[in-house]
């Protein structure tokens, strides 16, 4: 026992020592500006998060596009380079294998973190089921089911107690409930789990975090060596995705157990061309993070945004008056809603950053040179934020830039690619938006929420997506 730990410390010391002489090569190898604030994290004398950060350099490039040598990526928010990357040169521009790596612990071959023949036949099958018009039907009644039963008599309560809530937690709860019984067909509450569901989302949340960790570090070796020596983040990355994987086999197995060959569900259909429990672990890990995360973090900034802009959820109601909406053509209708979601998301986007790996040696429009084996990144948090994209009031929260006449009008996917573009837009787009606009219509008639906390701007947890470091405390008051 006593060698084993002492052979264990020699090991620490020695990656201690390894790391520390690739921070002092990458300094050395590059000393401008840029790359030194990133090594040393002086960024975070100036700025809150750190897509603050690249927002500020990349609002100061000429070119919108910025190079960090020493993690060898190019970060851009031209909307040229963007729509070159997801569409034009598609094939030159994969999720590649060093990313795959880096998620592989969490997402394995999932939708998100796959290429290839693996890739379309996820995105094929998923498409074929999201594109029927019985399956939006059947999205629209789960979460008007589950605004009905159990968000309204939430905020109910929270109301009468007239305590504060953490809506982050509240909308995490909600969405989780709602993808599981639309995409698993199981609802959480019925789930025979020895795990309790906010053990599991925490588990879900540090693995999400510390894989976006990995990304961020100067060189692969370091989260490499840990996960080796299964210390540090990477013995917690390992304890959390076995938490995630213990869900994910029961989902699996409840299937199993029901039957799946009569269901409306996203995960029967696969089931039926799949016979692999990890690979459909893996579908099912990715489902989540889709329809969990994303949903819960879109609907958190934008109720963060309404409580400060009063006047756009009155100018919601206005336009929605005492009409019960029962279908998506009757959701549709309500344009300036619509809009007010796509401005909350412009400002705070699910995902704000998005990277792929260069093939081969590349231009970008800009000019940008590319070579094999770079991270190339475009940035929609910062997008929002470029003046020459939204003008010169891009720092308010304005839904009308999105109305003609009145009517909404979509903007161009590159300009806005909040739902990606191309090849890999968004399969959920859809469901997503009508999942959100339910949610921030209903809410908004029955309360009024009030921000506890009123700093200028959110704190963000690291993460595959936006998360709010303290969540969003508020105090709900009955209209």
């Amino acid at each position: 026992m006593d060698s084993s730990f002492i052979l264990l410390s020699l090991a620490i010391v020695i990656i201690l020592n390894i790391a520390l002489m690739i921070t002092r090569l990458t300094r050395a190898w590059c000393s401008c500006t840029i790359c030194q604030a990133y090594v040393d994290s002086r960024w975070r004398s100036r700025f809150t998060n750190l897509c603050d950060w690249y927002t500020h350099l990349l609002q100061a490039s000429p070119s919108r596009t910025v190079h960090i040598h020493v993690i060898n990526s190019v970060i851009t928010a031209d909307p040229d380079n963007v729509e070159y990357i997801l569409k034009t040169r598609f094939h030159n521009f994969p999720k590649g294998k060093p990313f795959s790596s880096i998620l592989g612990d969490f997402l394995g071959r999932g939708i998100f973190n796959v290429d290839g023949d693996s890739w379309r036949f996820q995105r094929k099958m998923a498409g074929l089921e999201l594109a029927r018009v019985s399956l939006r039907a059947y999205a629209l009644e789960v979460v008007d089911q589950e605004i009905r039963r159990r968000l309204l008599p939430v905020m109910e309560s929270v109301s009468r107690e007239r305590g504060v809530v953490d809506l982050q937690d509240v909308f995490r709860r909600f969405s989780f409930d709602c993808i599981c019984r639309f995409s698993f067909g199981l609802d959480p509450r019925c789930l025979e789990l020895s795990l309790p569901l906010s053990e599991f989302a925490a588990s879900f949340d540090l693995a999400s975090r510390l894989s976006a960790e990995r990304a961020m570090a100067v060189s692969p070796l370091l989260w490499r060596a840990k996960r080796w020596l299964d210390v540090g983040s990477e013995r917690r990355l390992r304890r959390a995705v076995a938490d995630v994987d213990a869900l994910a086999k029961e989902v699996i197995r409840q299937r199993r157990r029901f039957g799946f060959s009569d269901r409306r569900d996203l995960l029967s259909r696969f089931m039926e061309s799949v016979s692999d429990e990890t690979y459909l672990r893996d579908i099912i890990v990715n489902f989540l993070l889709a329809g969990r995360d994303t949903v819960g973090s879109a609907l958190t900034s934008f109720f963060w945004l309404a409580a400060r802009h009063p006047e756009v959820g009155a100018s919601i109601l206005e336009e929605a008056g005492n009409t019960r909406i029962t279908n998506c053509e009757e959701m549709r209708g309500l344009h300036y809603l619509h809009a007010a979601i796509h401005e909350s998301m412009r400002m705070f986007p699910p995902v704000q950053f998005d990277s792929k790996f260069c093939l081969e040696d590349d231009v970008l429009p800009d000019g940008s040179p590319v070579k094999k084996g770079t991270r190339v990144t475009y940035h929609p948090y910062a997008m929002g934020r470029i003046e020459e994209i939204w003008g010169p009031d891009w720092s308010e929260f304005k839904p009308e830039r999105w109305l003609r006449d009145g009517v909404f009008c979509q903007e161009n996917p590159y300009k806005y690619p909040v739902f990606q573009g191309g090849v890999r837009v968004c399969l959920g787009k859809e469901m997503a938006l009508l999942e959100v606009e339910s949610v921030a219509l209903t809410l908004l008639r029955e309360y009024r929420v009030e921000l506890v906390d009123y700093r200028p701007v959110p704190v963000f947890s690291p993460g595959l997506t936006a998360t709010y470091r303290d969540g969003l405390p508020v105090l709900v008051h009955r209209r």
